[in-house]
């Protein structure tokens, strides 16, 4: 019998039952509803009861199973190929997939289901290699605390530094790489602090150990004292002689040799009735104005079921309890005719390292996507705060450890925006006149509490055709305690006693292109000076002359940032150039801004795991099987991986298989390394990392100029004074 189903904050309400099968779909690659969760972990119940001999499960997932590609855009009427014919639909059977635990012996199972006859059929059912593991559940987070809190051993070791059972708290994280452990048995590391009163800032508070459990059978398994740095050692000397792992029969904090630490007791709220009653003269602003987003004739964009409509655009919008949102078969309606741009584009991966290196430390390189999953971790968004103005939203669905359907009912927000000038231009001279027009965008979101930190998911569409995905970081910093004088080369004292080191966060974008068809081609372009013409040659006289050197990309792999060149990146369709500039159609990335590399070195743990970070782009060819397309850069399964296994990018790409006007896809890495600052303490101001589509060569001109140039009626002078400034305005023709 599973665990009774724990509902997390971040979510709605439980279904366990379906009330009801369809037998249909409105559109293929919807996600499964409630309904059909509850349906597919029925079936895989009843099979399990009746065909097998394991006593007890635990669902980890749940999901769609895409259909084929080509299936999709037949049904959808979309062409494989410029100006060509879609191909005939042919039938699409919905499937679905399902990850779950044998809980007696800690198999892992993965079992495939087809929707027919109004129910559905199991057509795989695999037990996985020893030693796999699906993502760990939302349950098995709010499980660890639990665990911890009500081990003995971990209740003395809190009384030691004057700390009581009931202000235990603790978070689970993937135990990232510890070959101390077998890989055969599922494990978590939990970060412990300390909770003073309800609903304080717990992570002010933490402590100086860290217990590992087994998430199976629900026990602490051994507990680990972090080595620290001796206060009266201006070189900072580890209080141990190393910064290796002690082995697990040695005595951990003897092998740490250092005092217990307490932790610290100084309050950092964040919510303003604690930081009013806790900390003394908080004072909440009183000089901000309202301000509201009002769209009195309502939203520009239209909504059938999860299909959105939208100043020329066109997709689908789906929930995945792993990437969050995926959007799908994105068009462009250009004068008429409609452009397929992507197939699909979604967040694949993401991984945390951080740079302390004595134990346990590199323990902490959490991959958020393929360990714990954006889509289960999203949070159910409130209007008015989360998302502002007019807002419609669509729900999402994962399944329990139960079979039961958790459902968050508000997850992804779509929303319209101002964004500025969308274009403008004055004619100087005098009687010459001007025009300018507003820049409306069209933003699909979702925030996701990982822990301590969150994650605000940006999907932006711009009516002159441009795509950008941004991120926004924000949330607390994962902290650990210091002595009194200690200090650390590797991260900052944010508050007396509560060390935040320092870490990165890179992402995997995975891009499914198809601008104006599926056979697609990368184009790799540098630019550089004039080649061998120096300044005073006839080529080159004034020395002022650069150019762009294009490759095309023929073979799979990945592919180095030129700084110097300023490299970047266009996919094109070579079977049809623009009318002017005689190039290829295409979208440019532009992702100058956010590629970091992974200070990692390269036979560390870290990226040994997460070889994706090797290079800011590449460029593969997609293969469909039984299970789907190609799509996690770091594997399927993730947790507790020693390599990159076999199904990860870098193995993809040892094919050189030809990427020339093939069905391709392009997996792009953007970072942002994190040196905290007192002022990221005790709350983050959010930080921004974006990836821009933009498209090249691909309109006739710019797109947007149908867009009208109105004039807001509800735009006043911010002051009286400033009434007079209304008249005239010869540069604001908006006609």
């Amino acid at each position: 019998m599973a665990p009774e189903t724990v509902i997390p904050s971040t979510a709605t309400e439980v279904q366990s039952t379906p009330h009801a099968i369809p037998t249909e779909f409105k559109h293929p690659l919807d996600p499964l509803t409630p309904d059909e969760i509850a349906a597919v972990a029925f079936t895989v119940r009843s099979h399990v009861a009746s065909k097998t001999e394991i006593k007890a499960i635990k669902f980890i997932t749940c999901s769609l199973l895409p259909a084929p590609k080509k299936a999709v855009l037949a049904y959808l009427g979309i062409s494989l190929t410029p100006g060509g014919k879609p191909e005939a639909p042919i039938p699409i059977v919905r499937k679905a997939e399902v990850d779950f635990l044998d809980i007696v012996n800690g198999h892992s199972y993965n079992v495939l289901l087809a929707l027919g006859d109004g129910k559905w059929n199991i057509q795989a059912f695999e037990r996985l290699s020893e030693g796999v593991q699906p993502q760990i559940s939302v349950e098995e987070l709010v499980a660890c605390e639990k665990v911890v809190k009500n081990d003995p051993r971990v209740q003395q070791l809190a009384k030691e530094v004057g700390v009581l059972p009931e202000q235990i708290f603790c978070d689970g994280w993937a135990i990232g790489y510890d070959d101390r452990f077998p890989h055969t048995r599922r494990v978590q590391q939990a970060f412990v602090f300390a909770r003073y009163s309800e609903h304080e800032n717990l992570y002010a508070h933490p402590l100086d150990f860290i217990p590992v459990i087994d998430s199976n059978t629900d026990k602490v398994i051994h507990i680990d004292f972090p080595y620290h740095y001796k206060p009266s050692d201006e070189k900072g000397a580890l209080t141990a002689q190393s910064a290796k792992f002690p082995e697990l029969s040695e005595d951990a904090l003897a092998a740490a040799n250092r005092p217990r630490i307490p932790p610290p007791k100084k309050s950092f709220d964040f919510l303003p009735d604690l930081m009013e009653k806790n900390e003394g003269g908080y004072k909440p602003r009183d000089d901000i104005k309202p301000l509201h987003i009002v769209q009195p004739e309502g939203v520009s964009f239209k909504m059938n079921g999860h299909e959105l409509e939208w100043q020329n655009w066109k997709m689908h919008i789906s929930f995945t309890h792993r990437e969050g949102i995926a959007l799908s078969t994105i068009t462009y309606n250009d004068n008429g005719k409609i452009r397929p741009i992507l197939y699909r584009l979604s967040l694949a991966e993401m991984v945390v390292p951080y740079g302390a290196p004595e134990y346990p430390h590199p323990r902490k390189f959490a991959f958020d996507s393929g360990e714990y999953g954006m889509g289960t971790m999203a949070n159910e968004l409130s209007l008015g705060c989360d998302c502002v103005g007019q807002i419609h939203y669509l729900p999402g669905s994962y399944v329990a450890h139960d079979g039961s359907a958790v459902i968050v009912k508000n997850v992804i927000c779509i929303h319209e925006e101002d964004s500025g000038v969308l274009w403008k231009h004055t004619d100087y001279r005098p009687g010459g006149r001007g025009q300018t027009v507003r820049r409306r965008r069209l933003v699909v979101s979702m925030v996701c509490t990982l822990a301590n930190y969150e994650y605000i998911w940006n999907y932006q569409f711009y009516q002159d055709g441009t795509i950008e995905l941004e991120a926004r970081l924000t949330g607390i910093l994962q902290v650990y305690v210091a002595q009194d004088g200690e200090k650390s080369k590797y991260g900052t004292l944010v508050a007396p006693n509560v060390n935040a080191q320092y870490h990165q966060h890179l992402f995997s974008v995975r891009v499914d292109p198809m601008i104006d068809g599926l056979n697609n081609t990368v184009i790799e372009s540098d630019v550089l000076p004039i080649p061998e013409a120096e300044t005073g040659s006839t080529e080159n006289f004034a020395g002022n002359g650069f150019l762009t050197q294009e490759t095309v990309l023929k073979k799979e792999a990945g592919r180095p940032y030129d700084w110097e060149k300023e490299r970047r990146w266009r996919i094109v369709n070579s079977a049809r150039q623009h009318y002017s500039s005689g190039k290829d159609v295409g979208y440019v990335v532009a992702m100058k801004g956010g590629i970091t590399p992974m200070f990692a070195r390269k036979d560390g743990w870290a990226l040994k795991r997460a070889a994706f970070c090797n290079y800011p782009i590449w460029v593969c060819r997609d293969v469909e099987d039984e299970q789907g397309s190609r799509m996690w850069p770091a594997g399927k399964f993730v947790p507790q991986t020693r390599d990159s296994p076999a199904d990860a990018i870098d193995s993809w790409v040892k094919g050189e298989q030809n990427i020339e006007n093939e069905d391709i896809l392009v997996y792009l890495t953007i970072g942002t390394t994190h040196i905290p600052r007192p002022e990221d303490w005790p709350v983050m101001p959010v930080e921004h990392l974006s990836i821009t589509l933009k498209p090249q060569s691909f309109f006739t001109m710019n797109p947007s100029m149908d867009v009208p140039g109105t004039r807001d009626p509800r735009s006043v002078a911010a002051f009286s004074q400033d009434s007079s400034n209304n008249e005239g305005q010869s540069n604001c023709h908006c006609d």
